[in-house]
């Protein structure tokens, strides 16, 4: 009896066995997914990576950029008047003085409207004679006619004061009397009149004196100006300097305004420099940057910032603040860094192709033993040609992959052999 019931024991634990040994290995799967490390990993060769270390020192705020040296200033060639290229006086590249003619052009119907308006001035000046002829023949007139008509009333006058006496005496018949008297009264009245008329006509004639005056100078102005739009068939320079460029041929019709070239004025120079549109709000008028030439270094300072972006840029002029290099010439590029800032001291990194992958937001950090790198954020602030300052996410010491990630692609632990 004893030996039955020790077998039927030992056959119910080897039927329940199985089912033990499932359980200890979910538990064990469980535990593995709970606790386990389960990050993508990608073994890398030492070799193929760029490792560099993370380090507290002087972050230099600044950009670098290429500048191209210009002309302090360009002054445009545009005729005032058109015309057709008659004679190149000065060709390309050479030094003018202002004044100097350049270009001479012809302009047929510019001759003609000159003829055109000197024989209307003619035209006008002989109206105006004949007209202060026949006005001073009119004054003449009016005063012989007002002499006679003083006369007149004089002798008038001398009747009737005679008849007035006469009448007293009773020496005339009343009717006499009172005839002269009328003939007087008229004559007065007449006389009268006749002396507004001549005031009148005196002011009315003054006042088209005045006007066919004022016309006529007028149209002295006009021939002058003119006789003047036709010296501006010489195209002359406006500063002193070098003619950078002339487009026009002989025989080439010029159009008003039209732009045939430019002058460069050579006294001074600036720098003109395309920059990122990253820094356009830091860029600002009287910033200094500096750039080297042989052994020197030469200052400049920001001129003039342009808002306009173009191309993911936008420009910007510098001058010279000091001494200048020998041999300046136009053309001339220029390695310049430009400062936006005071040097602070920061966490910082080398610049390294790893900002393309990430755009600053994470990196590989190396263990303290460089067996393996892992991914961690980080915040990226200011940067230079030559570093990344770090706000968060490194320390001083540690070191980070700053080479290309591109074939890491989603993995977050590299084994480094």
């Amino acid at each position: 009896m004893d030996r039955a019931i020790e077998k039927t024991k030992k056959q119910r634990i080897l039927r329940y066995w199985p089912y033990a040994a499932g359980g200890a290995v979910l538990l064990a799967i469980v535990g593995w997914l709970i606790f386990g490390n389960h990050a993508s990993t990608l073994k890398v060769d030492r070799n193929d990576l760029t490792i560099s270390e993370v380090r507290r020192d002087e972050f230099k705020d600044y950009v670098r950029t290429n500048g191209q040296v210009l002309p302090i200033q360009v002054v445009q060639i545009s005729p005032e008047e058109g015309g057709i290229v008659l004679e190149k006086v000065v060709e390309e590249g050479a030094m003018v003085k202002k004044g100097d003619v350049i270009v001479r052009l012809s302009n047929s119907n510019l001759d003609l409207q000159i003829l055109n308006a000197e024989a209307e001035l003619a035209e006008k000046q002989n109206l105006l004679r004949n007209t202060q002829v026949a006005m001073q023949q009119d004054r003449l007139n009016n005063q012989t006619e007002k002499a006679q008509l003083d006369m007149d009333t004089q002798r008038k006058k001398r009747a009737y004061e005679q008849n007035k006496r006469l009448f007293a005496e009773k020496l005339i018949s009343r009717e006499t009397y009172v005839q002269s008297q009328e003939d007087y009264q008229l004559s007065t009245k007449k006389h009268s009149l006749i002396s507004k008329r001549l005031k009148q006509d005196s002011i009315y004639r003054s006042v088209q004196m005045d006007q066919m005056e004022d016309n006529l100078l007028n149209m002295r102005r006009n021939v002058v100006m003119v006789r003047l739009r036709k010296d501006k068939l010489e195209i002359r320079s406006a500063i002193d300097g070098e003619l950078g460029l002339l487009d026009v041929e002989l025989g080439q019709s010029i159009q008003p305004g039209q732009k045939i070239g430019q002058l460069n004025d050579l006294s001074a120079y600036k720098v003109e420099a395309m920059i990122d549109e990253h820094y356009i709000d830091r860029v600002r008028q009287g910033l200094t940057a500096t750039f080297s030439r042989g052994d020197k270094t030469f200052q400049l300072v920001v001129r003039k910032v342009y808002p306009e972006v173009r191309d993911g840029k936008f420009r910007c002029d510098f001058v010279f603040k000091g001494e200048r290099p020998e041999n300046i010439r136009t053309g001339q590029t220029y390695y310049i860094d430009l400062e936006l800032g005071q040097p602070e001291q920061a966490v910082i990194i080398p610049r390294g192709t790893f900002f393309q992958s990430t755009g600053g937001q994470w990196i590989f950090v190396l263990d303290k033993g460089g067996a393996k790198a892992y991914r961690r954020q980080i915040r990226v602030g200011r940067q230079n040609p030559q570093f990344y300052e770090i706000l968060e996410g490194l320390e001083p010491g540690e070191r980070v992959v700053t080479s290309g990630y591109e074939a890491f692609k989603d993995n977050e632990v590299l084994v480094i052999k």
